[in-house]
């Protein structure tokens, strides 16, 4: 079997502290090049996501690392031990953004090209593409036999009125094939994800397939148990899908260092592989990689890649779908009392990466009283700044049996409230009703960060008597104390 990656470093810009080689604030272009090469080099991180989502990318960093960092990459070969792999638009959601797609697709036999020139043992240095938002064997189906039949076909058509080949014109097309990676966004979609990857590989012949469940998106679509919840469940299933029908899955997952959107932090990587021990690929997001010591990330990422793959926990699916069907619904009520309050304070928010506005998961809800919302990670912070932990939504509706029954299910349940709990603050104004009840009935112990609560009230009353003078700072300065931004 090929080596399949541990550590995804992503383009997440939750980070607070900016990185020693980003040449301003916001990460783009030479400086993303220069980060794979760092994730790679220094952090030990054996996978790089290349975002085009949302964002310009430089469609030339294979030849880019090649040339740049020659003597590193004569030893770490470049699609062997360390991969590139690019996250593409979905032509079926972000319309505008499509022929992107295509234009990435017809990127990976010119970087093919550029690896063999550097070295003529060099395997394809990307063969594998993330599709974000699936929803369906299509979708996948797409794009896998788009690259066959109209790039890697390419070696043997023709150009009317001549005989030569296009191979033969322009040197040969390779890879001949790519793996599609299909990315599960909502609760609703991770819950089918078996379903869809039934289909999807009942006509390949395939050595392996690799799924990619989400953690943070759907987040702020449903609530933290809900997608916590889905994730187990789709874990489980695929896990029993692979033994069906005998081709290996490797489930990779997406979490940030805030528990909202995973809590996988340099301290927690233990804990967060006993939680969702089948997962192969965790991501290593930028508040991981940034806002902590050097060496404790890189220890973190050993430790990582040390931990043997596991198999899914076994969870009951029918009080499962009932939790998570009363929780979303309570957790987008109060979502709903927010959402003004959130998107005024938004703009605050600093930018670690230039990215375009993005049709958002919980856009799929915006129809929901006409609510708009920003990203996840901006959505989180502006929470947080306001001592409200969206992890604490929508809990007041579970009963004390649904509680034992969730710290039975979920391992971290009271871990990864208590790590929220120390950023609340219950005299907030802003505080949904029922929240303190919900706390109150929870019984976790916890320890308030003093400091955090200071900057999150100062914060409040700068956004209740209307003085934003001073907002962005103090939200960073609140962010530097949790270590992550949202």
């Amino acid at each position: 079997m090929p080596h399949i990656p541990r550590c995804m470093s992503t383009q997440h810009p939750d980070n607070v502290q900016i990185p020693f080689f980003a040449s301003e604030a916001e990460l783009q272009g030479e400086d993303e090049v220069q980060e794979a090469y760092y994730v790679f080099s220094h952090l030990g991180c054996d996978e790089q996501m290349w975002d085009y989502e949302g964002k310009e990318v430089d469609n030339f960093v294979v030849k880019k690392l090649l040339s740049t960092y020659e003597p590193f990459f004569r030893q770490v070969l470049l699609g062997e031990h360390v991969f590139i792999t690019p996250r593409v638009p979905n032509p079926a959601i972000e319309k505008t953004e499509a022929k992107i797609l295509l234009e990435t697709l017809g990127s990976i036999p010119r970087s093919y090209d550029a690896a063999v020139l550097f070295n003529p043992h060099n395997p394809p240095p990307i063969f594998e593409v993330i599709l974000p938002m699936t929803v369906s064997a299509s979708d996948i189906n797409r794009i896998y036999n788009y690259y066959v039949h109209f790039i890697a076909a390419k070696d043997t058509q023709t150009i009317p009125g001549d005989s030569i080949t296009i191979g033969e014109w322009l040197g040969k097309f390779r890879p001949q094939r790519i793996n599609v990676i299909p990315l599960f966004e909502g609760v609703e979609h991770l819950l089918n994800a078996a379903q869809v990857m039934e289909e999807f590989l009942q006509d390949k012949d395939l050595e392996y397939q690799r799924v990619f469940l989400a953690r943070s998106d759907p987040a702020m679509n449903s609530g933290l148990v809900s997608t916590v919840l889905a994730n187990k469940l789709a874990l489980y299933h695929l896990e029993q899908l692979s033994r069906r029908l005998g081709i290996e899955l490797y489930p990779i997952i997406g979490m940030g260092s805030a528990p909202f959107r995973g809590n996988l932090k340099p301290s927690t990587v233990q804990q967060i592989a006993k939680e969702y021990p089948s997962v192969q690929t965790f991501t290593i997001q930028s508040a991981f990689k940034y806002d902590y010591a050097p060496l404790e990330v890189v220890t973190a990422v050993q430790t990582l890649k040390q931990i043997p793959r596991g198999h899914a926990h076994e969870v009951e699916q029918e009080r499962c779908l009932v939790i998570i069907e009363k929780t979303t619904q309570a957790y987008r009520e109060q979502v709903t009392q927010l959402a003004k309050l959130i998107s005024s304070l938004a703009k605050y928010v600093p930018r670690r990466r230039k990215r375009k506005s993005h049709s958002g998961l919980f856009g799929y809800f915006r129809n929901v009283s006409g609510i708009q919302l920003p990203r996840a990670i901006a959505f989180t912070c502006c929470l947080y700044s306001l001592g409200i932990p969206p992890e604490l939504l929508g809990l007041h509706v579970l009963t004390q049996e649904e509680i034992e029954f969730l710290r039975q299910t979920i391992i971290n349940f009271d871990a990864d409230l208590a790590a929220a709990l120390q950023f609340v603050d219950l005299d907030s104004p802003f505080l949904p009703a029922r929240i303190c009840q919900a706390v109150e009935r929870l019984q976790i112990a916890y320890q308030p960060n003093q400091d955090h609560l200071r900057l999150t009230r100062e914060i409040t009353e700068s956004v209740r008597q209307n003085r934003d003078e001073r907002i962005g700072e103090l939200i960073i300065q609140a962010a530097s104390l949790r270590h992550f931004l949202g």
